[in-house]
């Protein structure tokens, strides 16, 4: 048990990816953007309908206009990041992407549209 009462005992840890627009995006136009915007909601739609991810979404009025977009995948790291390469917008270089390890007080999210299994219970290393 942490020494911090502050610190929850467990916690729920997600793989969660943020998408973001690099300073070097190739420009397209109107059109290709249009195509290419398609192909990723679609392919997104696809890592759901999947099960692999769980929650998927734009950003808005963020503090950095570069971030564009998070979501939380039910795989560990290294897969969200395999996954995230074949995102078309990655493939255009229009999207780049972060991976990380999200920790949450356990049961303090809850994903009812899904049936698969999301995070991994951990206690805090001592």
């Amino acid at each position: 048990m942490p020494s911090d009462s502050n610190i929850p005992e467990s916690f729920d840890v997600y793989t969660v990816v943020v998408l973001r627009r690099p300073a070097d995006a190739p420009e397209m136009s109107d059109e290709e953007l249009d195509d290419l915007q398609a192909s990723h909601l679609a392919y997104r739609a696809d890592l759901v309908r999947r099960g692999l991810v769980v929650a998927n979404g734009p950003f808005d009025e963020q503090s950095d206009p570069s971030y564009r977009g998070m979501s939380i995948f039910t795989c560990g790291m290294a897969e969200a990041a395999r996954l995230s390469d074949g995102d078309p917008s990655v493939v255009a270089g229009r999207l780049t992407y972060d991976v990380m390890e999200w920790w949450v007080g356990a049961g303090s999210l809850a994903f009812p549209l899904t049936d698969v299994r999301v995070g991994e219970r951990r206690s805090m290393p001592d």
